[in-house]
């Protein structure tokens, strides 16, 4: 293939891409505005924020895949025709619950993580409102994630792309390579503010741990937020708190975050197979063209 016809290719890729991100968005805010005249003409009033300064919510994961989301006759055509984001394979398997009210829903692009093997096994996360307008999207980074794994010599370290409906920046959430065996795991990542400036956050595990509990802690070393995993739960339920008045983006991170909780060890042993695959010659590196797209370099000749 020539050099111009490599551009004009390139161009294609950008513009769908594009085109693609900027339907996503548009999709997001009319469903918003949807479901806000829904809210005004229904009657029913706001539900009121605690008043001990602390945002809660509930990710409460479903036992069985007998949902009302999903059980029934054409209902997963039905659900796809509501939003472009819920592909065929997409599994949901969780809501979020605040103030005693359902405000999202949560699931993973099935085949890609059962069926697939090797590189092409991804872990896709979406969020969704309770009328499956989509809010947000979380990617196992397999190319970044394995390279942080060859770095720390087979420790498994994990990067998350995180990408919102209302941000034009992508949030990367990575496990920290300073681990030291039984000592606990952190988490970090930063969120860039309407002035341009990051804000830096660590998740850090709590010692005495068996549900799952974590600390939100900010670039000055505050506590912001808390993830309680709960003990005893056939499912998975994790309860968050985070201080009022934080970037919304925060609250979004930690629905995320909780909702993925069920799939953390499954994804350390993932990046421990790959790695030893690699390292062994059974595996060839490769990814798919959607994470591929994210590595583009911005300022490249078009």
């Amino acid at each position: 293939m020539t050099a111009a016809a490599l551009k004009v290719a390139d161009a294609h890729a950008d513009a769908a891409a594009a085109d693609a991100a900027r339907d996503a968005r548009a999709e997001a805010i009319k469903q918003a505005a949807a479901e806000a005249k829904t809210k005004k003409t229904s009657g029913k009033k706001a539900p009121k924020r605690a008043s001990d300064g602390w945002d809660r919510f509930l990710v409460d994961i479903w036992i069985t895949d007998l949902n009302f989301t999903e059980f029934g006759i054409y209902k997963r055509t039905r659900n796809r025709a509501k939003s472009r984001q819920f592909t065929s394979d997409m599994d949901i398997f969780g809501e979020i619950i605040e103030n005693g009210e359902r405000t999202g829903l949560f699931g993973y692009r099935e085949e890609l993580w059962k069926k697939a093997q090797g590189m092409d096994k991804r872990l896709v996360f979406k969020l969704f409102t309770p009328n499956l307008g989509w809010r947000a999207t979380m990617d196992l980074m397999i190319g970044r994630s394995l390279q942080q794994t060859l770095g720390a010599r087979g420790l498994p370290v994990m990067t998350y792309s995180i990408n919102t409906d209302d941000d034009n920046y992508i949030i990367y959430l990575e496990r920290s390579a300073n681990k030291w065996p039984f000592m606990p795991e952190h988490f970090s990542f930063f969120i860039i503010d309407s002035k341009g400036n990051p804000e830096f956050y660590r998740l850090k595990r709590a010692f005495i741990n068996l549900g799952g509990d974590y600390s939100l802690i900010n670039q000055q070393g505050e506590v912001v937020g808390y993830l309680d995993g709960k003990v005893f739960s056939i499912g998975g339920k994790w309860k968050g708190q985070i201080r009022q008045g934080a970037d919304k983006r925060l609250m979004t991170v930690m629905k995320l975050f909780g909702s993925m909780m069920v799939f953390n060890g499954d994804c350390r042993r993932h990046m421990k197979r790959l790695y030893k695959g690699v390292m062994g010659g059974k595996v060839k590196p490769q990814l798919d063209r959607q994470e591929a797209d994210l590595y583009m370099n911005p300022r490249r000749v078009r």
